[in-house]
C-alpha cells in the first residue's frame, strides 16, 4: 500500500521565532509535512516552553509537534556561519526579533537572498518593520489594546477587555501562513524568486475587526461596547437557562426574527413597530432582550435546544472545555486526538487542519527536547562527528 504523500514535503522551514505568533505559522506547516527546523537558544530554548500548566508545557507540545529543534548559538560568528548553511537549502525563514536585529548580525534580508536567491523571509513583529512604532515593544496584549479590539469588548459603561488567549498571535500566524504560500505561489508561477514578508501583529487583528473606519466615517459615531450583543443585528446574544446554563443565539435575518417570535409566544411583536424592522430592534434591544429572556429561562438548557431545532432557530449551547471535549460534535468529526509526547506523555490536541480530501496533514512526531535533532541537521548540511563535538566544546550548539 503506497504511503500517503503530505504535500508540504520537501519543504524546509528555518523558525528562529519565539512564542505564539511565528509558532503558529510553522506549526500549520510541520501537520503537512515540512521539515520545519526550530533554530534555539542554547539551554533555554524557545520562550514557549515557560507556558506551562501543573508542570506540563502543553503549548510547546501542541504548537511544535512535528518540527525539529536545533540549539545554535547566533551571537558567535561559528553559530551564525551555520545558520548561513543552512539557510541555503531551506524555502522559508521566519523570525520575529526586534526589527533590525538580523541586520546588527550581519545577516539582514539582503545578505540571506544573496545566499539562497529563492528564499521566503517572514519577518513578525508587533508593528511592521517600518513606521514610527517599529521600535516599540511589540506584544500582542498592546496590540489588542491599540487595535481597537479591546474598546469593542466588554459590556456597556465597563472597562474594555483584552482576550483570554494569544488572539494578535494566533491571527498573524494564520496570516502569515497564507503569506507564504502567496510568496511561494509568486516564486514558482511568476520565477521571481524570493522575497520578504512585512507582518505585523497589528494589521491582521485590525483587519478582521470589520469595516469599523468605515462605519465611523460614515456616522461620526463610536460604537459603544455592546458586550454580547451586536451593532449591526437583532437580536444576538447570550441567554441564561433555568439550570444556569446558557444559550447563544442569533436572529439576524428578518425570517429568522419572526420565526423566533413565533416559537416564544411574541407573534404579536412582529408587527409592532418598535421591533418591525432590524434597524428597530437594535434600538430597542433592552426589551426585545426582556421578552426572550424570560422564554428562556423557564426551561433548562437541553429541552431547550432541542425545542429551538425543532423550530429552525438558530440557537446553540456556550460550553466550557470540560464540555466540549466530550461533544458528540467534536468526537464525532475526531477534532481532537491524544498524541503520545515524549516528555510529558499523553497530551490531548487538535487534529491537523484544515481538511484536505487526497493530502490530508498529520500529526507524526512530538514536540522535541532543545536541539534534540542538533546532530542529525548538522550532519545533512556536511558536518563530521568530531566538528559537532568541537561545536559542542565551543558551546556553539548544545
Amino acid at each position: 500500500m503506497l504511503r500517503t504523500l503530505l504535500p508540504l514535503e520537501n519543504f524546509r522551514i528555518l523558525d528562529l521565532s519565539r512564542l505564539a505568533a511565528g509558532n503558529m505559522v510553522s506549526h500549520m506547516f510541520a501537520d503537512f509535512g515540512a521539515d520545519v527546523i526550530k533554530v534555539e537558544k542554547p539551554g533555554k530554548g524557545d520562550d514557549l516552553r515557560n507556558w506551562q500548566v501543573n508542570d506540563v508545557a502543553h503549548w510547546w507540545a501542541v504548537y511544535s509537534r512535528n518540527k525539529r529543534s536545533i540549539a545554535l548559538n547566533l551571537k558567535e560568528e561559528e553559530g551564525l556561519n551555520l545558520l548561513k548553511e543552512l539557510v541555503k537549502s531551506a524555502d522559508v525563514l521566519i523570525e520575529n526579533f526586534v526589527p533590525g536585529t538580523l541586520e546588527k548580525w550581519g545577516i539582514g534580508p539582503d545578505k540571506l537572498l544573496d545566499l539562497n536567491k529563492n528564499l521566503i523571509i517572514l519577518r513578525i513583529s508587533g508593528w511592521g518593520q517600518t513606521g514610527i512604532y517599529k521600535d516599540a515593544p511589540g506584544f500582542g496584549s498592546l496590540v489588542e489594546g491599540m487595535s481597537g479590539f479591546a474598546s469593542m469588548t466588554g459590556e456597556e459603561n465597563q472597562k474594555p477587555l483584552l482576550p483570554p488567549l494569544a488572539l494578535a498571535d494566533m491571527v498573524a500566524g494564520l496570516t502569515g501562513f497564507g503569506a507564504i504560500l502567496m510568496a511561494v505561489i509568486a516564486s514558482k508561477k511568476n520565477r521571481i524568486g524570493g522575497q520578504v514578508i512585512d507582518l505585523s501583529l497589528f494589521e491582521p487583528l485590525f483587519s478582521i475587526l470589520g469595516p469599523w473606519a468605515a462605519s465611523y466615517k460614515i456616522s461620526g459615531k463610536i460604537p459603544p461596547r455592546m458586550g454580547n450583543r451586536s451593532n449591526v443585528a437583532a437580536p444576538r446574544g447570550i441567554y441564561k437557562t433555568k439550570d444556569h446554563k446558557f444559550v447563544s443565539l442569533s436572529a439576524s435575518m428578518q425570517s429568522m426574527w419572526e420565526k423566533l417570535a413565533i416559537t416564544i409566544g411574541a407573534k404579536k411583536l412582529i408587527n409592532d413597530p418598535k421591533f418591525l424592522t432590524n434597524s428597530d430592534r437594535l434600538s430597542n434591544q433592552d426589551d426585545l432582550d426582556d421578552v426572550i429572556s424570560n422564554f428562556i429561562r423557564k426551561f433548562d438548557r437541553d429541552p431547550l435546544l432541542k425545542l429551538f431545532s425543532e423550530e429552525g432557530i438558530t440557537v446553540g449551547p456556550v460550553l466550557d472545555i470540560s464540555e466540549i471535549i466530550e461533544h458528540p460534535y467534536i468526537l464525532d468529526r475526531k477534532i481532537l486526538m491524544e498524541h503520545h509526547d515524549n516528555s510529558y506523555g499523553n497530551i490531548l490536541m487538535h487534529q491537523a487542519f484544515p481538511r484536505l480530501s487526497k493530502t490530508p496533514g498529520k500529526v507524526k512526531s512530538s514536540a522535541p527536547s532543545i536541539g534534540e535533532n542538533t546532530n542529525d541537521i548538522l550532519k545533512e548540511i556536511g558536518l563530521t562527528k568530531s566538528q559537532i563535538e568541537k561545536l559542542r566544546e565551543n558551546k556553539i550548539i548544545n
